[in-house]
């Protein structure tokens, strides 16, 4: 921090030309009528001397710092949605802009300081990120400037960044139907203010009219669905052993994400029942701990890292306010195989 840094005087005194020579040469700008050899010496000098642009004596003249702000809920604390901001880290790195990111815990007070921290450093727009996909309510202050909504959708009209999760129920419904299970499919973890309120989920809602749309179009009804509270392990668990107590058993399960298939695993394996010879299984998120399940368990993937890159790119060059739908894949796995018998 001690070191005097180089300045463009020093480039051109170095170089032996003019201040404003060194300045077209190292801006790229054509038509300065100097040589070669110039542009050498121009280019060598600030290398020889660690010269780095003022880029806030830029930013007075073309009103960009080239910094995004990346601000949050519990984003950049959580191992699941890492991918997001890894994502908008690399788009930004790009296009030779920083990401500042700031987390709030959900704490208004914060928030309302952590925007008007990076507002006043100027950047360039806000990408505002939630960890649950869901609508919200975005802060009056930074809607004077560019701004996308990265995992959340809002009733501004605002540009979105979301997961396809209408388009996952859909893969997730095929795949079982072309493995052959028509008359004994069951859901797991239909939860009516998951699917009602937009303002806790915008996945649960999708996922369902994806997976019911579907089927209906294959003239396939669901054979159970079970409600659950929760989508933790705990509740998939209950609700497999619900499903195995009752006359007829499914030939297949369609958890409405990975937690819930975790318990719903633990209730087959303990019930004497393997996956997938007795009981094919699928899901919704990729979990990191999908993959290493016995037998691993098929599931759509959340495109996080595509997301992150795709707001940076929807904040630099604009695009259109319906909200942007970013394929969820189908991880294919051994949870699944026809029906048995």
């Amino acid at each position: 921090m001690g070191r005097n840094r180089a300045t463009l005087a020093d480039v051109a005194r170095r170089a032996g030309l003019s201040k404003t020579a060194a300045s077209m040469v190292l801006n790229g700008r054509e038509g300065t009528r100097l040589s070669a050899e110039a542009h050498q010496r121009v280019f060598a000098a600030a290398e020889e001397l660690g010269y780095r642009p003022n880029l806030a004596a830029r930013s007075l003249r073309t009103r960009k710092t080239a910094t995004i702000a990346f601000v949050s809920d519990i984003v950049a604390t959580t191992r699941f949605a890492g991918d997001l901001i890894r994502g908008a880290l690399d788009a930004a790195r790009e296009r030779d802009h920083v990401l500042l990111i700031t987390e709030t815990q959900g704490d208004a007070t914060f928030e309302q300081y952590a925007i008007e921290a990076v507002l006043d450093r100027q950047v360039d727009g806000v990408i505002y990120a939630a960890m649950a996909t869901r609508r919200l309510t975005v802060p009056a202050a930074i809607l004077g400037g560019p701004v996308v909504l990265l995992n959340a959708t809002s009733p501004d009209g605002l540009p979105s960044v979301v997961p396809d999760d209408e388009g996952a129920g859909r893969s997730v419904a095929t795949a079982l139907l072309e493995l052959g299970h028509r008359d004994a499919i069951a859901l797991i973890g239909r939860n009516r203010l998951k699917e009602d309120d937009p303002e806790v989920s915008l996945a649960a809602r999708a996922r369902l009219h994806g997976i019911r749309q579907t089927l209906d179009e294959a003239k396939v009804g669901l054979l159970a669905e079970c409600f659950c509270t929760e989508w933790l392990p705990e509740h998939g668990y209950a609700a497999m052993r619900s499903l195995l107590s009752k006359p007829k058993r499914p030939s297949a399960i369609i958890c409405m994400n990975d937690r819930l298939a975790f318990g719903a695993y633990q209730a087959l394996g303990e019930a004497g029942l393997t996956v997938p010879e007795d009981i094919s299984v699928i899901s919704f998120d990729d979990d990191p701990i999908a993959a290493w399940l016995r037998p691993s368990l098929a599931t759509t993937a959340l495109p996080h890292e595509q997301m992150g890159r795709r707001a940076v790119e929807l904040l630099l060059d604009g695009g259109a306010v319906e909200p942007s739908l970013v394929p969820m894949p189908l991880r294919r796995r051994r949870s699944l195989a026809p029906p048995a018998g």
